[in-house]
């Protein structure tokens, strides 16, 4: 089976997190994802989040904090996710692909019907803010 590597961006804004749903002519009609794209052969991840980004859904970001790739296995094909929390830095946002988006807590994130690959990067995220937080205080 084909493995896609895809980058996608963990976006917050005043403590919320963007969810993206996908349309019914995508892949994975109608689940939630994190937004993202297909990494070039040229490009590493964070290029290529700033370019689908731009493409998809017209925001300029900065890329910054990595979380660990996640693999899963579909029925014909095999995803493996590089994740990165991202902020908005221009740009209004405009669904050039998706049906919908959605800005959650990150502890309600649960409450959507996500893409399966992106359940494990929901839980790296909250499990790492529950590890900032008690960092904080």
């Amino acid at each position: 089976m084909k493995t896609i590597p895809v980058a996608c961006a963990i976006i917050e804004q005043n403590g919320r997190v963007l969810a993206a749903q996908r349309s019914e002519a995508m892949s994975l009609p109608l689940k939630w994802e994190f937004p993202g794209g297909k990494i070039k052969h040229e490009e590493n991840p964070s290029e290529c989040l700033i370019r689908e980004l731009l493409e998809e859904m017209g925001i300029e970001v900065t890329v910054s904090e990595p979380y660990p790739p996640v693999t899963h296995s579909y029925l014909t094909f095999i995803v493996t996710l590089y994740p990165f929390v991202c902020r908005i830095v221009a740009g209004e946002i405009t669904l050039h692909e998706h049906k919908a988006i959605a800005w959650m807590q990150p502890e309600e994130l649960h409450m959507l019907d996500w893409a399966d690959a992106d359940w494990p990067v929901i839980k790296s995220y909250q499990e790492r803010l529950k590890i900032k937080s008690l960092d904080v205080g």
